[in-house]
């Protein structure tokens, strides 16, 4: 047969037949394709699967463009794993807790970055340059690529405030993250046995609440002279929750303290322009004003710290303010409050010291005398005279030295931001009205419930 077909026939035949066989081997048989598989990782389950997937025919409309449009579309948990690791480099965090006498450089190096690394972190943008203070309690974060090249810095402040540095195109930038915590109204009652502290504790309440509480009521109650036993209190304040969890406390919104039988009832009212403070239901303000000055007169020396004394000729710290005045000349308590102290107080002469809500003591000097009534103790209000202008003590002439304190630190009394005393305007009232109503409707809810359970227990 061979033998009759000419030459050039079978050149021919042979060269048809390689160019098919190799067509053959080049594409992948439909047994090959039926096999082909492919693995997902299911991102909400955990999961690794096998998708076993058939080539398709090319369509006309089966472009590239169009097939990563229809990639992107396709659900997160679908995407290949191949292209996940690819598009997300491995990160190794390290972590260390910041102790006393740690800094930033020996913290660095423990991550195993140099100093030059360091400057370049808080040298970036931002707030980068915060990485530098440092206290101890805080935890501080080294993010390290596969490479060994530092990613990112997170600095740990509190459980509310981080501190994040990234790498962007080659430069390092921070910002400050905050999280707002979740606040859930609480209530806590008792009655005084022995101390406002005590009975507070044994109610549920911090030392921070407790505190916030007196300082609430301290304008009209003495919490050292006035509480009596078997004075009472309820508190409504907020808890504050992180990823479902109670970590701290936060502002008191309402509270009631019945001493001597007398109600007093606080409410927290923020208004339009965001200002917040404690009102009484129907709009007093708890706080009351400070009189500017405690006397008509003219400032002879002014508050400064880096005075020279006139007498000692030694800088020694001028915590208050003088007015000068004629001998004999009345001066006046500030503003309402108790006598903490009424006497003689070494250079200062003839002194009074009046104290008054929110940690505030206010000072009058040199007295030529001290009023009558002004007796430790004594409850004073604001107008009142309590001494007469003097030269008492280590002075160089008559006048009435002045102090305005605030938590036993000097303030200066002509800067000094004083109480308002001012009571909910009329454009507020109606505003206020609304929404001091519910916090009585709140404080009446969890008193009864309180008191369901009070009973409950009993039984």
């Amino acid at each position: 047969m061979l033998k009759m077909l000419p030459k050039a026939h079978i050149t021919i035949a042979a060269a048809a037949t390689v160019v098919v066989t190799a067509a053959i081997l080049m594409s992948p048989s439909a047994d090959v394709e039926a096999k082909r598989m492919s693995y997902t990782l299911d991102l909400e389950q955990g999961e690794t699967s096998q998708i076993i997937s058939k080539k398709p025919q090319q369509s006309p409309e089966a472009s590239p463009a169009k097939a990563v449009a229809k990639a992107q579309s396709e659900p997160a948990s679908q995407v290949p794993v191949e292209a996940t690791l690819e598009q997300t480099p491995r990160i190794d965090w390290q972590t260390f807790d910041i102790k006393s006498g740690d800094t930033l450089s020996s913290l660095f190096k423990k991550a195993g970055f140099n100093d030059g690394i360091m400057l370049s972190v808080i040298h970036g943008k931002g707030e980068a340059d915060k990485l530098q203070r440092l206290y101890a309690g805080e935890t501080i974060r080294f993010a390290t690529t596969k490479e060994g090249k530092l990613a990112a810095v997170e600095l740990q402040r509190n459980l509310l405030e981080t501190l994040k540095i990234e790498k962007q195109d080659g430069t390092f930038e921070g910002q400050t993250q905050m999280r707002e915590p979740e606040p859930k109204p609480a209530f806590a009652s008792g009655t005084i046995d022995g101390s406002l502290y005590l009975s507070a504790r044994e109610a549920g309440l911090n030392d921070r609440l407790t505190m916030k509480l007196a300082g609430i009521f301290g304008w009209d109650i003495d919490f050292v002279y006035d509480v009596r036993k078997g004075d009472q209190f309820e508190v409504v304040y907020e808890e504050l929750y992180l990823d479902g969890e109670k970590f701290s406390t936060g502002r008191i919104l309402s509270a009631r303290f019945v001493n001597r039988g007398e109600e007093n009832i606080a409410l927290l009212y923020t208004d339009s322009n965001g200002e917040s403070d404690y009102y009484t239901p129907d709009g007093k303000s708890m706080r009351k004003a400070f009189l500017r000055t405690p006397i008509s007169a003219r400032i002879s020396s002014s508050f400064n710290l880096q005075r020279r004394h006139p007498v000692l000729d030694v800088v020694r710290p001028h915590e208050g303010t003088d007015y000068a005045a004629p001998t004999g000349s009345p001066i006046k308590a500030a503003g309402n409050g108790r006598v903490q102290f009424s006497g003689w107080k070494g250079g200062y002469g003839r002194t009074v010291v009046l104290k008054h809500g929110d940690n505030i003591t206010t000072l009058y000097a040199h007295m030529s005398r001290i009023g009558k009534s002004m007796k430790t103790g004594t409850r004073v209000k604001q107008g009142e005279t309590i001494g007469y202008v003097g030269s008492s003590g280590m002075v160089t002439g008559a006048h009435l030295h002045y102090e305005f304190r605030v938590n036993g630190s000097p303030r200066n009394s002509r800067t000094v931001k004083l109480p308002d005393a001012q009571p909910i305007p009329s454009s507020e009232i109606a505003r206020f009205k609304k929404l001091t109503t519910r916090q009585v409707a709140q404080f009446d809810a969890f008193r009864s419930n309180y008191q369901h359970l009070a009973l409950a227990s009993e039984d």
